[in-house]
């Protein structure tokens, strides 16, 4: 039973992270119908802006604190935005009425840009993430835990109660579910159609910032190619919740992290990463729509 609890609170922390991931994926999917297979290189860039601007903290005060990582994190959700912004408005715009194909070739060039890229700037060693904080280890009767997984958790949850408000109580999710629907005839009510779908992955990509920081607290060796595995497992995650449902996203992000925990805990460890993608496999066989996702008819 022990086991059974300290694997589900492992898995619930990974998946959480996956989550938040997958939440870019899932919102630019459900505007443009595209699969941002740049999103998990966002990912780490946020890591690396988190790096750097928490080397620069700790060079003015050796103490770390909840400051210096709120303050690393505001810093990587700033830069990933911008980047977020910049990936939109060069690649991704301008083939806003080409082909479907078209925009899926360059979501994975700027997928392999943004890669070998990274290792042209940051260098292709990998990196240790500095201590933002203190680790502390807590107990909860035979369950083991760490104060950096419960961070992990407190803030995937007031990041995804936050994005949960805005998506379905503000003017700008409701700008952003009209655009989803038809982004031509949200067009002709009058909403700045360019100006949603920008917001949009400005907004997926602070996602994915905070996933990278999260990410580095709890695994921090860092490189250039760190979002591919994890990038991937939450496009799997965002599949099996529904692509384009924001909550069937953060279901599918927490499922993937459990079974992940399970498999790794298990005789069967050196299946973790491969179990993802036969879920993925199952998915596309038995359910491709997801777990709250619906058919749709489309004409061809």
């Amino acid at each position: 039973m022990e086991t059974i609890l300290q694997n589900l609170l492992n898995g619930i922390a990974l998946g959480s992270i996956y989550a938040l991931i997958a939440l870019g994926y899932t919102m630019v999917y459900g505007i443009l119908k595209l699969i941002n297979f740049a999103h998990g290189d966002v990912f780490m860039v946020g890591s690396y802006a988190g790096f750097y601007a928490g080397n620069a903290l700790m060079k003015q005060s050796n103490h770390p604190s909840v400051v210096h990582l709120a303050l690393v994190m505001l810093t990587s959700m700033l830069a990933c935005a911008m980047l977020g912004f910049t990936i939109e408005r060069v690649a991704y715009r301008p083939l806003r009425n080409a082909p479907r194909i078209a925009s899926l070739i360059t979501a994975i060039g700027v997928s392999f840009f943004l890669e070998y890229g990274g290792q042209l700037v940051f260098g292709p060693d990998p990196k240790f993430f500095p201590t933002l904080l203190d680790k502390q280890v807590l107990h909860f009767g035979s369950v083991t835990t760490t104060n950096y997984q419960l961070i992990v958790l407190g803030v995937a949850i007031v990041v995804m109660g936050v994005l949960q408000w805005i998506v379905f109580g503000t003017k700008f999710g409701r700008a952003m579910r009209a655009v989803s629907f038809n982004f031509e005839t949200a067009a002709l009510m009058g909403i700045p159609v360019d100006r949603v779908i920008s917001l949009t992955f400005i907004l997926g990509s602070t996602l994915a910032a905070v996933g990278g920081i999260l990410f580095s607290l709890s695994y921090p060796k860092i490189d250039p190619l760190m979002g591919v595995l994890p990038g991937l497992k939450a496009f799997v995650s965002a599949v099996l919740g529904g692509i384009g449902n924001v909550p069937g996203a953060v279901v599918g992000g927490i499922v993937i992290g459990i079974i992940e925990a399970f498999v790794g805990g298990s005789p069967l460890s050196s299946w973790r990463d491969a179990i993802t993608f036969v879920i993925l496999i199952l998915i596309l066989l038995f359910r491709p729509s997801g777990l709250f996702g619906k058919y749709q008819a489309e004409k061809v």
